[in-house]
């Protein structure tokens, strides 16, 4: 419920944005992606009276593996996308917002302000990620 009213007083607040302020925006966001790979193997679910349905047997992965992508993208087009495997933390998010975020935004705005959008991941609201931010005088 909290969420959900969080998310309506921030719509509420931009109901006046006009398009021209919808421009500014560097929208981006990163998904996990499984990667599957290694002997595939069957894994049985059954009692005894099911010992021989072919439908209690369910394909297994010895070795399954991630990849995380971030990318972003604004009214300009498309940015920069970063693949790494594993998970995220602060000081990767950082790395990843000097190597690709900065350049992307450079590129789409050539130096006027913009502001940043992200989610409240803990790697996107972690203390020195928002004081990096704040450093380098980005809105989000």
């Amino acid at each position: 419920m909290i969420q959900k009213r969080r998310r309506f007083l921030g719509a509420k607040a931009h109901l006046k944005w006009t398009v021209t302020k919808w421009k500014t925006v560097l929208w981006s966001d990163e998904s996990k992606f499984e990667v599957l790979f290694g002997k595939l193997g069957h894994h049985v679910i059954q009692t005894k009276e099911d010992k021989d349905n072919p439908s209690c047997y369910q394909r297994s992965v010895q070795k399954p593996a991630s990849l995380m992508v971030w990318g972003c993208m604004s009214a300009c087009g498309m940015g920069s996308l970063h693949i790494w495997k594993g998970t995220i933390n602060a000081e990767r998010y950082i790395q990843v917002l000097e190597q690709h975020m900065l350049p992307s935004s450079r590129r789409f705005f050539q130096g006027r302000p913009c502001i940043f959008q992200h989610d409240n991941a803990r790697p996107h609201t972690a203390s020195i990620t928002t004081s990096w931010l704040c450093r380098r005088r980005i809105r989000y």
